[in-house]
């Protein structure tokens, strides 16, 4: 799950990491009056799902309340485009007024999990500012990596050696390894998957603060955080991918056109290659998991055909947990509720395959059956073609 910016660093307060002194507006005579409050001279920054935001526009420094009004003006309302929102952008509702800092110099900050080594890794760089998967490409030798003993934690030696890896000296070498600490609390406490300070700066007055912060929230965990899944933002979220969840499908919009059913992300991923391959493009990621009912699988197909550029349907199950038969009742419970105006493919394997195929070819149904992964990725890619 992910959040706001200002969101993310009302988090990091409660854990005493520094970030600048701001509030959110919703418009420009809040923004205004926050700019007063603060001083004057502010930075009005868009708030949405997505980085990239000064260079889509969505970022802009004011010297004066007057300046922060005609900013937040400008900003509200707008439709943000950044790398990360996809040429559609985002519609801007919202922007954090934050009293401005004199930078010093820019770092890089980050808490994520390293899968390979089933263990958390603080990473850090001098190379603020910058997207860090460029500093990984092109020097990878800027980055300083610490892995985390889960059965001890973040230790404050390795915070230490960060701190002098940054170049830090004197009295900010405390104040950096504090703020390190810090993170790492608050990562565990609010269950993060990532916890990203890009830039981290210094300030001219020998301050160390977050400029900027990007939380994401593993949404496993979030049946003990309730009061962090109330800042989940759904205006920012797709519309189809908030529907799914409500039935605890896992869906992901993407840009093709043919629509996929299957179960489990494994299948979901080599059913979206063999796609591709067989010359069409994947509209979705659908998985309907590995409990799935006639209602589950109704209300997939629901999902599937509300996008309009989903032009044919593959459903791809293997039974394993879930019975194929089980699956074909509802994709014929589908069909009778639904109108199904799409060239369909089928195939089922696994437990109760044979019973599902009868069940099938029994209904008054108008599909293809695929005989093998192979055989239905090309006769519904053939479908549309």
């Amino acid at each position: 799950m992910k959040i706001h910016e200002y969101q993310a660093k009302e988090i990091l307060r409660q854990y005493k990491v520094a970030v600048p002194e701001g509030s959110v507006a919703t418009s420009a005579d809040e923004a205004e009056h926050i700019a007063t409050e603060l001083g004057g001279k502010v930075v009005v920054k868009a708030q949405i799902h997505a980085g990239g935001r000064g260079k889509g526009g969505g970022v802009k420094l004011a010297t004066n309340p007057t300046e922060a009004r005609e900013a937040a003006s400008e900003i509200l309302g707008m439709q943000l485009i950044t790398h990360q929102t996809g040429p559609e952008g985002q519609k801007v509702k919202q922007v954090l007024v934050e009293k401005a800092s004199d930078i010093e110099h820019e770092f890089y900050l980050g808490i994520t999990l390293d899968r390979a080594q089933s263990k958390l890794v603080v990473m850090a760089s001098r190379e603020g500012g910058v997207e860090i998967e460029e500093v990984a490409a092109e020097t990878p030798e800027k980055i300083l990596r610490e892995t985390v003993d889960p059965s001890v934690g973040l230790l404050p030696f390795q915070a230490t050696r960060i701190a002098f890896g940054l170049g830090f000296e004197g009295k900010q070498v405390r104040q950096a390894s504090g703020f390190i600490l810090n993170l790492y609390k608050a990562f565990i406490g609010a269950d993060c998957s990532i916890a990203e300070i890009n830039p981290l700066v210094t300030t001219a007055d020998g301050q160390v603060l977050a400029l900027d912060a990007k939380i994401n929230f593993d949404a496993n965990a979030l049946f003990r955080q309730p009061n962090l899944a109330e800042l989940r933002d759904l205006d920012e979220e797709d519309e189809l991918e908030v529907e799914a969840s409500k039935f605890d499908l896992n869906y992901i919009k993407l840009d093709g056109n043919i629509g996929c059913m299957v179960n489990g992300a494994g299948l979901a991923m080599a059913t979206m290659d063999i796609i591709k391959l067989s010359g069409a493009e994947p509209a979705n990621f659908l998985d309907v998991g590995g409990g799935a009912s006639a209602e589950t699988v109704e209300n997939g197909f629901r999902i599937l055909l509300s996008d309009p550029n989903v032009k044919a349907i593959l459903i791809n199950i293997f039974g394993g947990i879930v019975r194929c038969d089980r699956v074909a009742e509802g994709v014929i419970q589908a069909r009778k509720n639904i109108e199904v105006n799409v060239p369909l493919v089928v195939r089922l394997a696994g437990t109760n395959a044979d019973v599902a195929a009868e069940m099938l070819e029994k209904s008054d149904m108008d599909f293809s059956v695929g005989h093998g992964l192979k055989d239905a990725a090309e006769k519904v890619a053939s479908a549309i073609q």
